[in-house]
């Protein structure tokens, strides 16, 4: 039997701060600390299935709610942002690394395709489900107004990525996080932030910023 809403009373501010520093503060710092003794993919997992728990004990929410909001009829927005995220890109791998730029793509093409079908279930997935629903829908009561919940948002989303101890990874993450917690926050779609984020990845590791973005090329 599924509970109602009655039956899920909402937890008080203090305790909403607890899980919310615990899993937005605590969990990176954990995950950069023992960086190396865990499986990336397998903590992400776990942690989207959490995310997934709490969803379901969050009163008024509902799943179907993922299917919700626009994407195609936001195409303007999706054009305009996988245009920003490319000059951003290739900016940086033409100046940082020059050498890498385009080279996943000339060198090692078939896991360029790999990466391209994977990043969107494997990784954007898992990732905007924390993110946004459960931050937005969980926790943004907590924050004054909606422009405070976003920028918490997006500084959350950077912090997230603390395990790779790389500003520019951070900084890349938390600015295009804002993006996809604006654009999420528009017509609380989870799906549009998804495309979002899975073109941002697709573009990241296209220019060649693998080495800030692929877990596997930090030192243990």
């Amino acid at each position: 039997m599924s509970l109602t809403e009655t039956d899920r009373a909402r937890p008080s501010a203090t305790w909403l701060w607890i899980e919310f520093t615990a899993l937005f503060v605590g969990v990176p710092i954990l995950m950069a600390v023992f960086f190396g003794s865990y499986r990336l993919f397998s903590v992400i997992f776990a942690l989207a299935l959490i995310a997934a728990v709490l969803l379901h004990l969050t009163p008024g929410f509902r799943w179907r709610e993922l299917r919700r909001g626009p994407v195609l009829g936001e195409w303007r927005l999706i054009l305009a942002f996988a245009a920003l995220v490319s000059v951003v890109c290739v900016s940086v791998a033409l100046i940082l690394v020059p050498d890498r730029f385009l080279s996943l793509v000339e060198n090692n093409f078939p896991l360029w395709i790999m990466i391209m079908v994977a990043y969107p279930i494997a990784s954007a997935l898992p990732q905007e489900l924390i993110y946004r629903p459960l931050f937005f829908r969980r926790y943004g009561h907590l924050f004054p107004s909606t422009e405070w919940a976003i920028a918490a948002n997006a500084a959350a989303f950077g912090f997230g990525h603390l395990f790779y101890m790389n500003p520019i990874t951070i900084a890349m993450t938390a600015f295009g996080g804002a993006i996809m917690a604006w654009a999420y926050t528009r017509n609380q779609s989870f799906l549009l932030a998804w495309v979002l984020h899975a073109i941002a990845g697709q573009i990241v590791f296209t220019a060649g910023l693998g080495v800030f973005f692929y877990h596997g090329a930090i030192p243990q």
